[in-house]
């Protein structure tokens, strides 16, 4: 049996509808947006907060929004790059530096709301730093900043580096739905979480651990692989301290730096300015004049 190719006549394509342009380039998945953004009627437009993940080739991207109508309100952000104001040197897309990014994030946004000091996020030393944390509501007082995890389109596998940025935030201070199955350190057959592991991932001990290696096996890789860190007088000895310093630099001051608008060009007029009614009409008069003359 022969089937009949199927045809798309003018009424399959007066039909059609193109989807939306950031579905199309590949960048936002609708289904899961609307469940992030959904919000009860009973709310009265209570903005519903989300912690927005992303991650490029050399930055990270952290930043508290909401959704309205009229499009996303970003209430703050936090980038990557910014660490270098914090004393990172080099690094800037690895698990330890999403980390000090959502650390960032958290502390710069309690400051903007004034919780900052109401609620410090986890400030232990140390291993315990890498256990699971959880902000408690004060008694007296503001309750916890609450937002949701937005990962987009990154993978939620176990280890990723979208939950260093949420371990960071909630260390910071921020009141968000998690848990630590995602962590780095969980192990899914034994179902336990290691804090020992979680706390070498977040003060680069993986990094350390892997130049130390490259040191013995492959010299000269080594100078290629970590030119960036070698630049920076990086060593594997001295990466806890990095961290340890850029974690009270940003707790110390974690405000955004405003940047200076760079100089316009030479004051030149490409398009012709705007005239007023008045201008046309002497205009007129002008070149009706040269006309007579």
């Amino acid at each position: 049996m022969v089937l009949a190719a199927v045809t798309k006549n003018s009424a399959y394509f007066s039909r059609y509808q193109v989807k939306y342009r950031r579905r199309r380039e590949g960048k936002t998945d609708y289904r899961a947006r609307l469940r992030l953004c959904r919000q009860d009627k009973n709310k009265y437009n209570t903005p519903k907060y989300r912690m927005i993940v992303r991650f490029t080739n050399r930055d990270i991207i952290c930043q508290i929004a909401y959704a309205t109508l009229a499009g996303d309100v970003i209430v703050s952000s936090a980038y990557a790059h910014e660490l270098k104001r914090y004393g990172l040197k080099a690094g800037f897309t690895n698990y330890s530096a999403a980390y000090c990014t959502g650390l960032l994030l958290a502390r710069r946004t309690l400051h903007k709301f004034g919780l900052d000091k109401a609620y410090e996020g986890n400030t232990a030393e140390g291993e315990e730093l890498g256990e699971d944390y959880n902000v408690e509501a004060n008694e007296e007082g503001p309750r916890p900043f609450h937002c949701i995890l937005d990962t987009g389109l990154k993978r939620t596998s176990t280890g990723s580096k979208v939950f260093a940025a949420l371990k960071g935030a909630l260390d910071g201070g921020l009141d968000i739905p998690h848990n630590e199955k995602r962590f780095a350190g969980y192990e899914p057959d034994e179902k336990e979480f290691d804090p020992e592991i979680m706390h070498k991932y977040i003060f680069g001990g993986h990094v350390a651990e892997y130049m130390e290696e490259m040191i013995e096996e492959d010299p000269e890789k080594y100078q290629a692989h970590f030119a960036e860190y070698l630049k920076a007088g990086i060593e594997p000895e001295g990466m806890e301290e990095m961290y340890e310093s850029v974690h009270e630099a940003i707790r110390a001051d974690p405000s955004a730096t405003k940047k200076e608008k760079a100089a316009g060009g030479n004051g030149k007029q490409w398009k012709m300015r705007k005239m007023s009614y008045e201008q046309k009409k002497e205009n007129l008069k002008a070149k009706l004049a040269a006309l007579m003359a």
